[in-house]
C-alpha cells in the first residue's frame, strides 16, 4: 500500500481482520501522531491500556459524532479509545 491516512488505515484493518499489532505501539504513535493532532478537535495522543492490552488513547475537547467518524477504531492493530477532556491548559510556572 502507499501512504495511507489514519482515516483510511480503519478500513483497510477491518477489511483485512488486522487486530494483531506487528509493530511496537511507540512505533506507531511516531507515525500517527501528528496526522491525528491535526484534526480539529484533538488536544493530545498517549499510549494506555484497555482490556488488559495496550492501546491509543486520543484525547478530544468534545467528543462531536463528526470528529468521532474522522478518528479510526482500530490504527495498525492497535485499539483507539476516545476520551472526552476539554481544553488542556499549562499550569503557571509557580504552581505545583
Amino acid at each position: 500500500m502507499g501512504a495511507e491516512t489514519c482515516t483510511t488505515k480503519k478500513f483497510v484493518d477491518q477489511l483485512e481482520g488486522n487486530t494483531i499489532p506487528v509493530k511496537p505501539i511507540e512505533e506507531v504513535l511516531n507515525k500517527n501522531t501528528k496526522e491525528l493532532m491535526s484534526l480539529p478537535g484533538v488536544v493530545g495522543v498517549a499510549q494506555g491500556v484497555w482490556e488488559g492490552k495496550p492501546c491509543i488513547i486520543v484525547y478530544v475537547t468534545k467528543k462531536e459524532p463528526s470528529l468521532v467518524k474522522k478518528i479510526p477504531d482500530i490504527l495498525e492493530g492497535y485499539q483507539i479509545i476516545i476520551e472526552e477532556t476539554g481544553e488542556f491548559k499549562a499550569l503557571p510556572k509557580d504552581q505545583d
